[in-house]
């Protein structure tokens, strides 16, 4: 029953091996043959891709010219120091380093530590008339990130917008895009909502990802981020196609869109003789008249005795007798040199050292300062919290989508990190739009570089990027690669322990038969079926040479007759074939 047990959990653990590999088969779209892990693919050539006449923005870099529909701010950031105020960081349209795909160009941040913005104007401004917007891009650490950002802004339509002056208080509609400095890393979806009562702008943040970001600022590896604002007010934010956060513009940001109905009266002031005290000394309760306070917490213990072996003439640290006065040493200067004080070592078998005093213990009579207990307040009347009133600030408004018209796309950030690869800008409101341009773009990428990466290597990164992304899946993949190896380890190694004399010698004197008798009168029965009349094979009557010896000396002591058995049983074992030393050991196994 053991080994059925084993086995059949052996065969579940191939199951749920074969089921995660026809998984990962399924998630690629085109598999990749490699016969040999030294040869790397051939990279595919970039092709550009279509531009649809109904999007707003398109930008894949097909060439290094353009880079000129592009401008690059010349402006100072407000509140920055002289030295560091200019946006002066360096932009190149070119070939990332190790791309997989051939001729792909984009668009790169090329300095380290200072601002840079760069931006371009929209085919069309986007109006929120009731499409919904996508805005979608491409992003690549080449160098990892420790500090920086990888936002795009989409700048507000205005009259007087110059994209050479684009700066951090540049009017934007939206910010979305990763962040990442040290261990915090984000990713923003912000939008600038207008008071309609004011006229006031105000920042409205999206909650936190519910999923974990830390593989995609980690890998190195191309990344797709979209962002969808719908007409209903919902919105949705993926990267590589999966939705990491999703929401309502009136419930899912903050501070929320549409203030409160009615406020606390910052005029309300709490009355003098407002009670919250929940609980009060009791006004009736008298001091007992056995109560001494004076009485202290504790005492001597005039029952303590000295015990015997204490030191009392030694001190528990004595000078170190192993030290040296430092050759630099100036007494003038540094005093009267003295060695560093240790452990007395006649201490250490004693029961203590020094002047012996009597140890302090419990007062029983100590009872402390009297109290009076605590009863409920009659005059409670709760905690007080000011009246509200209705909010004069209040107004509803119930389509947040309908945001200011944008106008451009701009990048305006600081990195601590070079090469970061922007590519594959999308501003539209057609979803098949969307949707083949991540086919003709990103999905061929991130095909390439999967292929690129091949090997060990490549498979072992795509498992940690999806437990990192699915992390339930560490535990399949201890269960899927260690159970094996325990189970193997189990099957191959033979149980250790000396042989018993006396299990040899029973099983010489009975007749009983054991599950490995069984098993070889089995075996040797369907040899001889096989080599009976008619059979190719006759019969084997050779003697081996342990049966001869024992013919010949037959006066041998039980001692060489054990020795003899074990010889046979070796030679048996030797002469069998590998199914039958499976054979044999499966129903050891299961007799077990």
């Amino acid at each position: 029953m053991k080994f059925n047990r084993v086995c059949v959990l052996f065969v579940g653990v191939c199951l749920i091996g074969a089921a995660l590999a026809d998984v990962e088969e399924e998630d690629d779209d085109v598999q990749v043959e490699v016969e040999d892990e030294d040869v790397k693919p051939e990279k595919p050539k970039f092709t550009p891709p279509t531009v649809e006449k109904n999007v707003h923005f398109a930008d894949s870099f097909n060439s290094k010219d353009d880079f000129k529909r592009w401008t690059v701010s010349q402006a100072k950031k407000d509140g920055a120091e002289e030295s560091i105020s200019k946006y002066d960081g360096k932009w190149h349209v070119e070939e990332p380093k190790d791309s997989a795909i051939e001729g792909d160009l984009g668009l790169i941040l090329k300095s380290k530590a200072k601002h840079h913005a760069v931006s371009s104007n929209l085919n069309k401004p986007f109006k929120f008339d009731g499409k919904p917007l996508i805005v979608q891009y491409e992003v690549r650490y080449q160098n990892g990130i420790d500090c920086g950002g990888a936002y795009v802004k989409l700048l507000s339509e205005d009259p007087k917008l110059n994209l050479k002056q684009f700066h951090d208080k540049t009017p934007y509609t939206i910010m979305f895009g990763p962040d990442k400095c040290g261990l915090d890393n984000k990713l923003h979806f912000i939008f600038r909502h207008k008071n309609p009562k004011t006229g006031e702008i105000e920042e409205k943040h999206s909650k936190k990802p519910t999923a974990s970001l830390d593989s995609y600022f980690a890998d190195k590896k191309t990344h797709q981020y979209s962002l969808v604002v719908n007409p209903d007010n919902t919105f949705e934010v993926s990267v590589d196609g999966t939705v990491v956060k999703e929401g309502s513009l009136l419930d899912d940001v903050s501070p929320p869109v549409n203030p409160p109905k009615e406020i606390e009266d910052p005029n309300d002031k709490k009355p003098a003789d407002w009670d919250e005290r929940e609980k009060i000394p009791d006004p009736d309760a008298e001091k007992p008249n056995d109560w001494d306070e004076n009485e202290p917490e504790k005492i001597v213990d005039i029952e303590a005795t000295k015990p015997e072996g204490w030191l009392e003439d030694e001190n528990k640290l004595t000078p170190d007798p192993d030290a040296e006065k430092p050759k630099d040493w100036d007494d003038e200067m540094d005093g009267e040199w003295e060695a560093p004080l240790i452990e007395n070592p006649k201490c250490q078998d004693a029961p203590g050292c020094g002047k012996w005093e009597q140890p302090m213990i419990k007062n029983p009579k100590y009872k402390g300062k009297w109290r009076a207990p605590m009863i409920d307040n009659p005059n409670y009347q709760g905690v007080w919290k000011p009246r509200r009133i209705p909010n004069p600030n209040f107004f509803e408004d119930l389509e947040p989508y309908k945001m200011t018209p944008i106008n451009a796309v701009g990048l305006e950030l600081w990195s601590m990190n070079d090469e970061i690869v922007f590519d594959n800008f999308l501003v539209t409101d057609d979803k098949v739009v969307a949707e083949r341009w991540t086919e003709q773009t990103f999905q061929v990428k991130s095909r390439a570089e999967k292929a690129s990466s091949g090997g060990a290597w490549g498979y072992f990164s795509a498992m940690k990027g999806a437990a990192d992304e699915r992390p339930w899946l560490w535990a399949v993949y201890v269960v899927v690669l260690l159970l094996p190896l325990l189970l193997i380890s189990i099957c191959l190694c033979p149980r250790s322990g000396p042989i018993k004399p006396e299990t040899l010698a029973n099983a010489k004197k009975t007749d009983a038969v054991s599950p490995d008798d069984e098993q070889k009168e089995d075996t040797e029965s369907a040899d001889q079926e096989k080599a009976g009349p008619g059979g190719d094979n006759k019969p084997s009557t050779k003697k081996s040479k342990s049966s001869l010896e024992a013919t010949e000396d037959d006066g041998d002591d039980e001692e060489n007759e054990d020795d003899d058995a074990a010889d046979e049983e070796e030679e048996e074992k030797g002469s069998e074939s590998p199914r039958c030393v499976i054979i044999r050991f499966c129903t050891s196994m299961k007799f077990q």
